[in-house]
C-alpha cells in the first residue's frame, strides 16, 4: 500500500545505531536525516554509521539545503555513502529556508526565486556528477569549472533523487526529472526563520499535484509522490488529538485529519487514511518523524506494498 521512511538525527552513537537497527527491523523502507548545519549532526557521517549496522534500508538526506551545499561536495558525499552502504544511498535536495544557514557560510539568503534557481542548478550539477559527466557552470547562482567525480563512483548507475518542496517551479521540475517528489506542504517561512505556514488544504494539495503532473507530461515513468508527515499519533480519539494542531495551523479538525501531512487515529483509521491518500492523491510514500517509530511499528505490516 505504501512505504515509510523515518527521519531522525543522532544525539549519541549507541542510540543512533540502535535506532537504525530498529528502523530496519520494523519494516521501514529507509532512514533519513535532516541537513541543518549547526543544528544537527552531519547527515552523511550519520548515515554511513547507520549503513554499518543495517543491510536493507535506504539511507539519505531529507533534505540537503542547495543554498549552502556545493554540488561537488554533495556528489562526493552521496557517492561515498552509496559505496559504503552497498548501493543504498538516496539523495534529497531542497531550496532551503533558514536564514541563519546562509549567514553561517557567509552568504545572504536569496529571495524565493533565487533559492529556486540555485536548487535547480545544484540538482542538475549533482546528478551530472553522479552520472560521471564533467560539469562546468557559470551563472549568478552557481559557478563550477571542469568538475568531475572520478572517485568514489557510486555502486548504482542511478542514485534516486528526491526534491522536497511546495514551490510550483520546483514541483514542475521534479515532475519532469526527479525520482521522488517530496510534498512538504510548507509555505512561507515565518519570522523566526524556522517555522512555516502550511499548505495542507485540499485546494493546496490539488495545486501542488497539478504542478507535478504538468512537469511529468510525456514522461513514461512519473515520479513517486511522498508526503512529509509532521505528526503521527495512534489514539482512540482522533478529533481530540488533532484539535491543538488544527487550531495552531488554522484548519478545522476534519480538514487536518484529511491531509496526508498528519496521521492521527486508531491503527485502523491510519491504515484507512493511507489507502485514501493513495487513491485520492497518488501518494505512495510517507516520511515520518522519529517519534513515530514506536506507534507505527505495529501498523507497518498492514501498510506494506
Amino acid at each position: 500500500m505504501a512505504t515509510f521512511t523515518l527521519q531522525a538525527t543522532p544525539s549519541d552513537g549507541p542510540s543512533w545505531l540502535d535506532l537504525a537497527r530498529r528502523v530496519e527491523a520494523a519494516g521501514f523502507d529507509a532512514l533519513s536525516t535532516a541537513d541543518h548545519p549547526g543544528l544537527a549532526a552531519s547527515p552523511f557521517v550519520a548515515l554511513a554509521a547507520a549503513a554499518a549496522v543495517t543491510e536493507r534500508i535506504g539511507l539519505g538526506s531529507y533534505v540537503s539545503n542547495a543554498g549552502v551545499r556545493e554540488p561537488m561536495l554533495l556528489a562526493s558525499e552521496v557517492a561515498s555513502l552509496d559505496l559504503l552502504s552497498g548501493g543504498r544511498a538516496r539523495f534529497g535536495l531542497g531550496a532551503g529556508h533558514t536564514p541563519a544557514e546562509w549567514l553561517a557560510v557567509g552568504r545572504e539568503r536569496p529571495d524565493v526565486a533565487g533559492r529556486v534557481r540555485r536548487c535547480l542548478a545544484v540538482a542538475e550539477a549533482v546528478r551530472a556528477l553522479l552520472d560521471g559527466e564533467e560539469v562546468t557552470v557559470d551563472s549568478p547562482e552557481l559557478t563550477m569549472r571542469a568538475a568531475r567525480l572520478d572517485k568514489p563512483r557510486p555502486v548504482r548507475a542511478r542514485i534516486p533523487l528526491t526534491i522536497g518542496t511546495a514551490n510550483s517551479r520546483l514541483l514542475r521540475w521534479a515532475g519532469a526529472h526527479a525520482d521522488v517528489v517530496g510534498l512538504s506542504g510548507l509555505g512561507r517561512t515565518l519570522p523566526d526563520g524556522y517555522a512555516h505556514e502550511v499548505r495542507w488544504r485540499e485546494a493546496d494539495i490539488e495545486q501542488q499535484l497539478g504542478c507535478v503532473a504538468a512537469g511529468a507530461t510525456g514522461r513514461a515513468d512519473p515520479p513517486a509522490l511522498e508526503a512529509l508527515v509532521q505528526q503521527t499519533i495512534v489514539t482512540d480519539d482522533a478529533e481530540a488529538a488533532a484539535a491543538p494542531t488544527a487550531a495552531d495551523v488554522g484548519l478545522s479538525v476534519p480538514e487536518l485529519l484529511a491531509t496526508p501531512f498528519v496521521l492521527i487515529g486508531t491503527e485502523d483509521e491510519i491504515v484507512a487514511a493511507v489507502a485514501v491518500h493513495r487513491r485520492r492523491w497518488g501518494i505512495t510514500r510517507f516520511v515520518v518523524r522519529a517519534d513515530a517509530l514506536d506507534p507505527l511499528t505495529p501498523v507497518l505490516p498492514r501498510l506494506a506494498p
